[in-house]
């Protein structure tokens, strides 16, 4: 007797709405196996997707504990610029001790630059032989790959200033900002004695005194860039110095006959024409 091949068939559900007084079926709805788990994969997923979306493009992150509110970040940069003001007024009062000690024990003062040096000869000191040479190694290596592949630093000093990355000059706060017809600079106020440093790599084209002014510097950057800083009470550098991003060039002052308090006037010219300085540098 010849064995029948039994197919095996596919299972069909069905859900039926029915109201409970009439028994009258209001809504209906066949499925498979297979469609259901289809259907209960795609509501997962969705599901997953509307959670994700709100949690990443709306406020309603900010509820998750532990995740930073526009609040939380803003008084995470205050007490960041509060703290470094404080560590500027403790070094301001230990170079102040240091120097008391030193005139009672007829010593010679130390001088600013001086202990910009010393900070540079301990950091370097500091950095063991096995690091210096690593280091060594890898701008070598650097050095190499941009001749192989002929990416030179001359290209990049073509950038447009858009491109490029500036350091803030002086922490303090904007007293005035830029105006291209009246004001075509910004002043910034900070405490007495606090350092002013080069926006960009540069070579020193002016340095000395103004009348009006006060101590003034002026530095000639890569890509037709020049910035200017005037009313300093003291000038760290001399005319032909190269400067690097970040390095001190100067403390600021009240110098000049143009000027009522500490601050810094600051100028950056772009292609021969003044620019405003905030829209390139984060204060």
């Amino acid at each position: 007797m010849a064995r029948q091949n039994k197919t095996k068939k596919n299972r069909n559900f069905r859900l039926i709405l029915i109201e409970d007084e009439t028994h009258k079926p209001l809504m209906a709805m066949r499925f498979s196996r297979t469609s259901f788990i289809v259907a209960a994969v795609i509501a997962a997923v969705s599901v997953f997707l509307i959670i994700y979306m709100l949690i990443a493009f709306t406020p309603v992150r900010t509820l998750i504990p532990g995740y930073p509110d526009a609040r939380a970040k803003r008084a995470a940069i205050q007490n960041a610029i509060r703290i470094d003001s404080l560590e500027m007024i403790v070094s301001r009062w230990d170079l102040y001790s240091e120097n008391l000690r030193r005139v009672f024990e007829g010593e010679e003062p130390v001088r600013i630059d001086s202990l910009i040096r010393q900070k540079a000869e301990a950091e370097r000191s500091a950095m063991t032989e096995k690091q210096a040479r690593e280091q060594d190694s890898l701008l070598r290596l650097n050095v190499t790959n941009e001749e192989q592949f002929e990416l030179s630093l001359a290209e990049t000093r073509n950038l447009p200033i858009e491109g490029m990355h500036f350091f803030c000059p002086l922490k303090g706060i904007i007293s005035q900002g830029y105006d291209k017809a009246i004001h075509p600079f910004i002043d910034i106020t900070a405490p007495a004695n606090s350092m002013v440093y080069a926006v960009l790599d540069g070579t020193v084209i002016a340095s000395g005194w103004n009348d009006e002014s006060g101590y003034t510097v002026q530095i000639q950057h890569s890509g037709d860039i020049i910035s200017i800083y005037k009313h300093n009470q003291k000038l760290l550098k001399k005319v032909g110095d190269k400067v690097t991003a970040g390095e001190p060039i100067a403390v600021v002052g009240n110098t000049g006959a143009l000027t009522t308090g500490d601050h810094l006037h600051f100028e950056l010219w772009y292609r021969g024409e003044a620019v405003d300085p905030t829209k390139y540098i984060n204060f």
